[in-house]
C-alpha cells in the first residue's frame, strides 16, 4: 500500500483527469530448490510480508528472517529503483522462491505518453511474454501483480470539492467519457446546492459508473493485466465491492488506522463471496509516526481473525526502512507474533468462521465509506440521515456477529439470496428476513 496516500489525496483528481486526457484510459508446477519448502507445513493460506524497502540486500535479509514461518513475499516497492530494474525484481523473486515463498510483484504504474524510468514492465506490446517467462521461472509460486494502490480510498478521500470548484463548469466541454461522467455528477451537486435535493440511496449510478469504468476498468494497467490473464492485486480501505467490479482479482483489506477490523473484513469478504473473487488482509500502520505498527499481540489477533474469517492472503506491510533497523518497521515483537501465528495455524484447530451466517444488505451503488457516521459517499456527498441509520444497524450487527457478518449490496448481478445466509438484514431495519 502507498505510505503517503492520505497526504497526496488532494492532488489525485487532477492527476487522474490528466491521465484521462493523455491516454483516454486506453490502455506448470515448479518447486523450490531449497529443502525448506519440502518440509514446511502448508497452512492452507498465504502468510507473509509486503516489502517496502529500497535495496536487494534489504529484501533478501527480510526473506532470510521470515522464511521459516511465512510462505508469501510481496515485492511491494511500487515506483522505486527496484521495480525499475527487471534484473533486481527477478533476483529478489528468485531468492524468495528458492526459499519456499510464493511471490506477488509490484512493478509500478502503467504510464502512457513519455515512458518513465520504471516503465520496463509496461513498455511491452503485451504482457504475455513476461507472464510466460515468470511462470516458467517460478511456476505456481508466481501469484500475480500488485497494481496501483487504494483506488477506493482515493475516491473517498480525494479533494473533489476543490476539483469541481476549479474545473467543474468546464467539464461538459471536454469530449472524453470520463469527463462527461464527472460532469453529470457535478450537475447533481449543483442541483443539490440550488434545490437541496440529495440522491436517494439507490441513485448513485453515475458515481458508481465513474469509479468502475474510469478509475479502475479502463485504467491501462488493469486492461493490460486482464488481457494477459495475470491476476491483479491491490490493498484498499473502502469500496471493495466496486474494486472487484472494475477488474481486480484479489483485494486486500487494510487493517490499521484504528478502523474496525471486523468491519473491513466483513466488507471485503461479502464482496468477494458474492462476486466469486478472492480476498485477504494487509495489516498496516496504526500510527502516522514511529513506531507505525501495532503491537505484536494485536497483530497476531488481527492475523487470526483474518484466518478464521477465510482470508486467502494475510500480509504485514513493512515500510518505511531506516538506517537503524535492517528490517524496516518490523521488530522482534512482530516477528515473534508472526512465528506464533504460523505455528498455531499449522498445529492447532481453530473455529471456522468463514461460512455464510448473516448478511447486511446496503442499497445498490451506495458507496459510503462506513469508517465513521460522517464518512463521505463516493467522496462527492456528505453523510445524511440514511448513513446515520446504516451506521447504527452496522454497529449493532458487528457487535453481535463480528467477522461472521457479510456486508453486501443490492445488485441483480450478484443476488445475495442465493448464498444461503441464515439471517439477512437491511440497512433501514434490524429485522431478519
Amino acid at each position: 500500500m502507498s505510505s503517503f496516500s492520505r497526504v497526496r489525496k488532494i492532488w489525485i483528481p487532477t492527476l487522474l483527469i490528466a491521465l484521462v486526457i493523455v491516454s483516454a484510459f486506453a490502455v506448470q508446477l515448479l518447486n523450490s530448490n531449497g529443502s525448506q519448502s519440502q518440509t514446511k507445513a502448508d497452512p492452507g493460506v498465504y502468510v507473509g510480508v509486503a516489502f517496502g524497502g529500497n535495496t536487494t540486500a534489504q529484501a533478501k535479509a527480510l526473506i532470510d528472517k521470515v522464511k521459516d514461518y511465512t510462505n508469501l513475499f510481496i515485492l511491494d516497492v511500487g515506483r522505486n529503483r527496484i521495480s525499475a530494474n527487471q534484473t533486481k525484481v527477478e533476483d529478489i523473486c528468485n531468492y524468495a522462491v528458492d526459499n519456499g515463498l510464493s511471490v506477488i510483484i509490484n512493478v509500478g504504474i502503467k504510464e502512457t505518453g513519455n515512458p518513465s524510468e520504471w516503465g520496463w514492465f509496461w513498455n511491452q506490446s503485451s504482457l504475455d511474454a513476461i507472464k510466460q517467462r515468470w511462470t516458467e521461472m517460478w511456476g505456481d509460486k508466481f501469484l500475480g501483480i500488485y497494481y496501483n494502490d487504494e483506488p477506493g480510498g482515493v475516491q473517498l478521500d480525494a479533494a473533489w470539492r476543490q476539483f469541481f470548484e476549479y474545473a467543474g463548469e468546464h467539464l461538459g466541454n471536454i469530449d472524453f467519457p470520463a469527463f462527461q461522467s464527472l460532469n453529470g455528477i457535478y450537475e447533481k451537486l449543483l442541483n443539490y446546492i440550488d434545490n437541496g435535493t440529495k440522491p436517494t440511496p439507490d441513485d448513485y449510478e453515475l458515481e458508481a459508473n465513474f469509479f468502475i469504468q474510469y478509475v479502475v476498468m479502463n485504467d491501462p494497467g488493469i486492461g493490460n493485466l486482464t488481457a494477459a490473464g495475470i491476476p491483479a492485486f491491490t490493498s484498499d480501505y473502502g469500496l471493495y465491492w466496486w474494486d472487484y467490479m472494475g477488474g481486480y482479482s484479489t483485494m486486500l483489506a487494510e487493517l490499521g488506522w484504528n478502523n474496525s477490523v471486523a468491519e473491513q473484513i466483513d466488507l471485503v469478504k461479502g464482496a468477494a463471496r458474492l462476486q466469486n473473487k478472492t480476498w485477504g488482509t494487509m495489516i498496516t500502520w496504526r500510527y502516522q509516526q514511529p513506531p507505525y505498527m501495532d503491537s505484536g499481540d494485536n497483530i497476531y489477533t488481527q492475523m487470526l481473525a483474518s484466518y478464521q474469517a477465510g482470508a486467502k492472503y494475510i500480509a504485514i506491510f513493512d515500510y518505511p526502512y531506516n538506517t537503524t533497523n535492517p528490517y524496516g518497521v518490523l521488530t522482534d515483537d512482530h516477528f515473534a507474533a508472526m512465528q506464533r501465528f504460523w505455528t498455531d495455524i499449522t498445529t492447532k484447530k481453530f473455529a471456522d468462521m468463514s461460512q455464510p451466517v448473516a448478511a447486511l444488505v446496503l442499497p445498490k451503488n451506495f458507496g459510503w465509506g462506513l469508517r465513521n457516521p460522517n464518512d463521505t459517499i463516493w467522496g462527492f456527498w456528505t453523510s445524511d440521515n440514511r448513513t446515520q441509520q446504516t451506521a447504527l444497524v452496522t454497529s449493532k450487527l458487528l457487535s453481535y456477529y463480528g467477522t461472521q457478518l457479510d456486508i453486501v449490496y443490492q445488485d441483480p448481478l450478484f443476488p445475495y439470496t442465493n448464498i444461503g445466509y441464515q439471517h439477512i438484514y437491511y440497512w433501514n431495519s434490524t429485522t431478519p428476513s
